[in-house]
């Protein structure tokens, strides 16, 4: 596969030196599509574990937000971790603490003792560890991968984690808990396994070389640092603002549209997976075709297409009942959402340090995954005031609002600062490997 990268390589590539870059490619892409499984897998498993402890929909849903708050409550922390130690090291404690919960919640559930507090803490665990594996995964990529490769890196690691996270994740989670849940925590314990052993295969150095005399700020210095880093820098801080809203949207679209499909659109369960499947199957297609989009009509209007896909998704319900139009909407939401995804993680690969890395990884993430439940609480509270509809045309005009400013900033003479900084780095890349 290695060499089959290498053929495929981009043009600025072909006559180089083979390097480490198609390697730790392959290796990044396999362990997130193993661990991006096996994380679809538990956010289903233990949410239908609880189901059979209780019938409290409270309880259930607690359940499943104890795996993703602790993006909202220790990602700007685990930020400073990253920058402090070695990032590779800091996958493989992520994976040593889902072992270790999956191990205990396997030997109590053996006894029959598993009980909603148990898996409360357990998803509290498992929702740690996975904000400090992706906050660590996406600060090694630039140093595991070389700054011609990353384009595509990013999009192979980001259609990973859409198929096995949104798709796959989830389906085979479901059809393990009906096995057993001993089984389906065992198979994913497994695969925590093979991610770990996978990691051993990288190649190079993944902590941030620092002087030996060099003083350390406190933690609270340090994620200052990290948010004003972001903030004083125009391209960056509109990018994250602007994802914010996006998010969401997307939280809000996620929390409203299963009751307003089977309500006010009429679509049984059946139309509605058609319509999840046409969100997952656009976010795919966005990872597949990102190079060539970009190729044809620029990074910028590539991150613009996200606008308008979000704007379409949310739209749609708004103004019609027709499935396809629907699944149309979802697909454009998805397929932007990924071409977002990949264009921003690229953007910011080639603009911040090294040391920097982890802090701006946090606060990215802080400000997409934390947005999500934002959102859904809010469009929630919408509708019960003004309906369903409305409150999706709230959002809608959010989305309208953040044209103005991405236009002004994300400009083609900002972006070409952005591909001058790439060509810095391949250059800087080249006099070291000769």
């Amino acid at each position: 596969m290695t060499d089959r990268l290498v053929e495929d390589a981009p043009p600025d590539v072909a006559a180089r030196p083979r390097d480490r870059s198609a390697h730790n490619t392959v290796v990044l892409v396999v362990f997130t599509a193993i661990t991006n499984l096996a994380d679809g897998v538990v956010k289903m498993a233990l949410p239908l574990m609880a189901t059979t402890l209780t019938s409290s929909p409270g309880l259930v849903a607690a359940v499943s937000l104890t795996l993703t708050l602790p993006w909202l409550l220790t990602a700007l922390h685990v930020g400073v971790l990253v920058d402090r130690f070695d990032r590779r090291k800091l996958l493989w404690l992520a994976n040593f603490m889902r072992l270790l919960t999956l191990a205990v919640l396997l030997s109590v559930h053996f006894s029959d003792g598993i009980t909603i507090p148990l898996l409360l803490i357990g998803g509290a665990v498992l929702g740690i560890a996975e904000v400090i594996a992706l906050t660590s995964a996406m600060a090694l990529t630039p140093t595991a991968v070389g700054p011609h490769w990353r384009e595509r890196a990013n999009a192979w690691i980001t259609g990973a984690e859409t198929v096995c996270n949104e798709f796959c994740g989830p389906l085979v989670g479901g059809l393990l808990v009906a096995i057993g849940s001993a089984f389906a925590l065992g198979a994913t314990a497994a695969s925590y396994v093979l991610g770990t052993v996978v990691l051993v295969l990288l190649v190079g150095r993944f902590r941030v070389p620092r002087e030996a005399n060099e003083q350390r700020e406190s933690v609270s210095r340090q994620i200052g640092s990290g948010l004003r880093y972001v903030w004083n820098q125009q391209l960056l801080r509109l990018m994250a603002l602007v994802l914010t809203v996006l998010c969401s949207c997307w939280g809000a679209w996620l929390a409203l549209m299963p009751l307003m499909a089977t309500t006010e659109l009429g679509l049984d369960a059946r139309e509605w997976g058609m319509l999840l499947s046409a969100l997952g199957i656009g976010g795919l297609v966005g990872a597949l075709t990102v190079t060539t989009v970009n190729r044809l009509i620029g990074r910028r209007w590539a991150l613009f297409a996200d606008l308008i896909g979000t704007l379409a998704m949310v739209v749609t319900p708004v103004l019609t009942t027709e499935l396809w139009i629907l699944a149309a909407g979802a697909f454009l939401g998805g397929m932007g959402g990924t071409l977002w995804v990949v264009n921003a993680r690229t953007i910011a690969q080639y603009l911040v340090e090294p040391e920097m890395m982890g802090r701006y990884s946090s606060v990215a993430r802080l400000f997409s995954w934390g947005a999500m439940p934002i959102g859904a609480g809010l469009v929630g509270l919408l509708a019960e005031i003004f309906g369903m509809r409305a409150a999706f045309i709230i959002f809608a005009v959010a989305v309208l609002i953040t044209i103005p400013p991405f236009l002004r900033t994300v400009t083609p003479q900002v972006l070409a600062a952005v591909d001058e900084a790439k060509q810095r780095q391949i250059a800087a890349a080249g006099n070291t490997e000769h």
